[in-house]
């Protein structure tokens, strides 16, 4: 799901190193959090995630909502 080269280049600009085994975790981790935001999406009743509708994705309120 994730871009391997891009991920390596961001660690290794800073100075990282990142092991196989820790890109195939991170890349786990990165399937449930969109996985997450799908069901939410699915589960607020979005059929188009438009930029004004993220927050539903991320599962908390509306901007400027109290």
């Amino acid at each position: 799901m994730i871009q391997t080269s891009k991920l390596k280049k961001a660690f290794h600009d800073e100075g990282l190193q990142l092991p196989i085994s820790t890109i195939n975790i991170l890349n786990d981790e990165i399937k449930r959090t969109v996985s997450r935001w799908v069901k939410n999406t699915k589960d607020g009743n979005v059929k188009r995630l438009t930029p004004d509708l993220v927050w539903v994705a991320y599962g908390s309120r509306p901007p400027n909502c109290s």
